[in-house]
Formats: C-alpha cells, sequence, structure tokens
C-alpha cells in the first residue's frame, strides 16, 4: 500500500464559464483518436508520434474525453455547471510509463471546469504531488515538468497560477 498527499488546486477565474470552457478546449485539443490508430497500425516511429504530439498540443496537453455533468445533475436541483475532462499527453506518459505503468492511473490528469454562485473555478490535483507518490525520481521529474506545463496553459487562459505550480 502507498499512502500519499494530494494537493487539490482550484483556481478561481474572472471569465464567465461557457467563455472558460471554449478556451480551454481551444488550447487543449480533442486528440484525433483515428490518426492515433492509423500510427499503431502502421507501426509507426516513435519519433512521429512525438512530431504529431508537438503539432497538436500547443501548450503540451490534449483532450482525451469530456463529461458535461451539469445538466444531468441539474434535474436532482443541483445548480451549476461543472465539465471533467482527462487531458494529458502520451508522449509525456511514456516518459514515466518506462519506469513504473501504474503511472497511467494518474496519467491523463484530470482537471474540472465548474461554476456555481461563487463564479468559475479550475481544478486539478498538482501533478508533482501524484507523481512524487510513486517514489522514482525520474517519475517525479516529469510530474514537476507537468505543475510548469499547467501553469503555462493557466496563464494562457488568463487564469492565476498557484504558487504551487510555479515552482
Amino acid at each position: 500500500m502507498t499512502e500519499y498527499e494530494a494537493h487539490r488546486l482550484k483556481v478561481a477565474v474572472d471569465t464567465p464559464f461557457a467563455e472558460f470552457r471554449r478556451r480551454y478546449e481551444a488550447a487543449v485539443p480533442e486528440i484525433d483518436y483515428d490518426a492515433v490508430d492509423a500510427l499503431v497500425n502502421k507501426h509507426a516511429d516513435w519519433s512521429e508520434v512525438v512530431g504529431l504530439m508537438d503539432e497538436w498540443a500547443p501548450y503540451g496537453f490534449l483532450r482525451y474525453w469530456s463529461s458535461d455533468d451539469g445538466p444531468l445533475l441539474r434535474l436532482a436541483g443541483d445548480p451549476g455547471e461543472c465539465v471533467n475532462y482527462l487531458m494529458g499527453n502520451h508522449v509525456i506518459a511514456e516518459r514515466m510509463y518506462r519506469h513504473d505503468q501504474d503511472v497511467m492511473m494518474y496519467a491523463p490528469l484530470r482537471p474540472v471546469i465548474a461554476s456555481r454562485d461563487e463564479g468559475t473555478h479550475f481544478t486539478i490535483e498538482q501533478p508533482s504531488a501524484i507523481f512524487a507518490s510513486f517514489g522514482d525520481p525520474n517519475v517525479a521529474e516529469v510530474g514537476v515538468e507537468l505543475d510548469r506545463k499547467v501553469a503555462t496553459l493557466l496563464n494562457h487562459l488568463d487564469a492565476p497560477v498557484p504558487p504551487a505550480l510555479a515552482r
């Protein structure tokens, strides 16, 4: 059993929910699974994967999945908006995977964009805290790099960057 402390970062943003969601989804584009399947089927060289990820992910991340939970949960009387995502990058994940396949429990990352009366916020667990729990300095190093990438993404979205990500 491994115990670790999670660092959940909730970032208040001054942008309305729909606009922040639109900007996030533009900065973190949806992965093209057909193109990924084509790479696998042709046994592409890893360098081709690296090149495509660099091209597709301008801020280092792609969206693998999303769920817009607000409309369904409003049926129960819960107000507000909430979309959760899986965001990541196979090239970055591979640099941890080669040391410990279990990192895939936490890669991709799981950000949430939500809004209620208190306004819109972006919530994510700090990657360096998650990946340091594996006890491998190679994995932990990539976690710190992911902190910086999340900080860069938030900066691009004109959202405050938590000090924990800006180390």
